[in-house]
């Protein structure tokens, strides 16, 4: 059995969570990065009796739109996976049952679905540092679980939590360069929508940004942001819904 870590991470929380799960199952695992240039992507190869690890970053309730359209590009071949929605300590919503839904309809066969936090992308304060070595071990045991049900014959699909239809998605901002951009084209190159002009990387293209925030992560001035205004309310709309520290969750 090959492990297949099947990642859309535009800031790194993504992959953590997935690494630290993998590491927990006791294997090496293979890489597919979905967050880059289209042109980019590899598609790994898959067999029915592999393990896929499929995992993404909530955005608004929901999984990225871009996301879920490139991981249709994967063949499964009866695999069996797992869904990891990963979440900035709000909530995962409705996008791990979406996440189980598309992966069911591809021909996976899901065995587990995990909720998992990191540093929230937007305002990174919420949720700051984590995955944290309390969410390692968390994680860690959670690949254990997995790993032991995948070599089993066990392949019953975990209920989760969510609605159908799903709910639709909030507003979220879109990042442009500030005062200070030296126009270096770093976050159009890095960009996986294509929605940075290399000839005007300052500016964004609002209709193929989905506020990954993959530039601003990128950015080696700091100046690309969502500006001070738009900072100040989503800190705001956010305080209380991630005053608390969430936790991750296993469904299996």
């Amino acid at each position: 059995m090959k492990i297949h870590q099947i990642i859309f991470s535009p800031t790194g929380g993504t992959r953590r969570v997935c690494e630290f799960l993998c590491k927990g199952m006791g294997k090496e695992s293979m890489v597919t990065d979905l967050c880059v240039k289209a042109a980019d992507i590899q598609l790994p190869p898959i067999h029915e009796d592999d393990l896929a690890v499929i995992a993404m970053p909530v955005f608004a309730g929901r999984v990225p739109a871009l996301a879920v359209e490139r991981l249709r590009m994967v063949n499964p071949r009866g695999a069996k996976c797992v869904v990891v929605a990963v979440f900035g300590n709000r909530a995962y919503d409705d996008a791990l049952i979406e996440m189980q839904d598309v992966a069911t309809e591809m021909g996976f066969r899901v065995i587990a679905a995990v909720g998992a936090v990191a540093e929230h992308s937007i305002i990174r304060k919420y949720g700051k540092g984590r995955p944290d070595t309390d969410d390692a071990q968390v994680l860690l045991h959670f690949g254990a679980d997995i790993m032991r049900k995948a070599e089993s014959a066990d392949c019953t699909m975990p209920k989760v939590p969510g609605n159908r239809p799903y709910k639709q998605g909030g507003k979220v901002p879109h990042p442009k360069g500030g005062r200070g951009c030296n126009r270096c084209g770093i976050c159009a190159n890095m960009c996986p929508a294509d929605a940075i002009p290399l000839s005007n990387p300052k500016t964004v293209d609002t209709a193929k940004c989905i506020s990954c925030m993959k530039c601003v992560s990128a950015c080696p001035t700091g100046v690309r942001s969502i500006g001070m205004i738009m900072n100040f309310l989503a800190t705001l709309g956010l305080k209380k819904v991630c005053a608390t520290r969430k936790e991750n969750e296993l469904y299996i």
